[in-house]
């Protein structure tokens, strides 16, 4: 409950990267090309694999579906922290920092329970080639992209909707350079249990059953790869999973480093690094592994742009 004493909070003040000033202009250059390279990329990935006939296949619907979900991450973070950079004082109002915590954990979730499908996608292309066809269907393929939307998209409005329940009441800044769980629950001035084992059950979730799951699949991979007698057969079935299990490396290390850990070693300076790590770079490096080191997809935009 909050005293008659204390004034709600009705907006915030995101503290992004005010205190390196003489950072100020690199920064700015620095995410505007970063958004800039993300957005790009990223459309022509969903350009490239909606029109061409040769990429209509269970792997790059997937890819579709993360590149997607790259776009909103990077759009819901970006933007707000460009205005922080050419503004003294970057402010944000209590519904649109919950808006904005919404589209970040949807996008986010969304994204490493994608990489799990991705990965169990890999598994059966290489484990079980001649039953790849039934098995990912393109009803058990919508079917898991539409759970994998839905799942995360429930799982952002509930922390979205216990967040918004707590008192704000005291310091309205908020040491990040977007609204983020960590340092909203450390301004509250209610109870933040409940929101506390929320976010546990949800790294749990998350972040330990989907990376066992992830390191499952390419355990058997491996171990199929491994199997096989012939060196050409090894390299083209390394080549099909290489770049998703970079992404896959990329991500879930910013992840773990930016949310699994407690919340007494909380640090703003870490937060903000790792952040840039799984909201920015990792969106932004996306659609250039994939681009680069498949070979479909450098086909398919060599007919797209032929002087590429």
């Amino acid at each position: 409950m909050v005293s008659p004493n204390q004034t709600v909070v009705t907006e915030f003040v995101l503290q992004g990267f005010s205190e390196h000033p003489s950072l100020r202009l690199f920064l700015m250059g620095y995410f505007l090309s970063l958004y800039t390279v993300a957005l790009m990329g990223n459309m022509v990935i969903i350009a490239l694999i909606t029109s061409s006939t040769g990429l209509h296949s269970p792997m790059y619907f997937f890819l579709c579906n993360l590149a997607t979900m790259d776009i909103i991450c990077t759009s819901s973070v970006l933007p707000k922290a460009l205005v922080g950079l050419l503004s003294e004082e970057n402010t944000i109002s209590f519904k649109g920092c919950m808006v904005q915590l919404f589209f970040l954990l949807w996008s986010g979730s969304s994204e490493l329970l994608l990489l799990t499908v991705m990965a169990y996608d890999r598994y059966v292309a290489i484990c079980c080639p001649l039953h790849y066809s039934s098995r990912m269907s393109q009803q058990l393929c919508a079917a898991l992209a539409m759970g994998v939307w839905s799942i995360c998209a429930v799982n952002a409005s509930v922390h979205t909707g216990l967040m918004a329940q707590l008192s704000f009441c005291g310091p309205k800044v908020i040491t990040h350079f977007f609204c983020e769980i960590p340092p909203l629950l450390l301004l509250s001035c209610s109870s933040t249990y409940v929101n506390s084992v929320m976010t546990l059950v949800a790294d749990a979730f998350y972040g330990g059953i989907n990376f066992l799951l992830t390191l499952l699949s390419y355990g058997c991979i491996i171990a199929s790869i491994l199997s096989m007698r012939s060196a050409e057969g090894k390299r083209k079935a390394f080549s099909t999973c290489s770049s998703h299990l970079i992404v896959v490396s990329v991500y879930y290390s910013s992840v773990f480093c930016a949310y699994i850990s407690p919340a007494s070693s909380y640090s703003p300076e870490r937060s903000k690094f790792t952040s840039v790590l799984y909201s920015v770079l990792s969106p932004t490096l996306n659609p250039l592994i994939y681009t680069l080191r498949n070979k479909d997809v450098k086909l398919a935009l060599r007919r797209l742009l032929p002087s590429f």
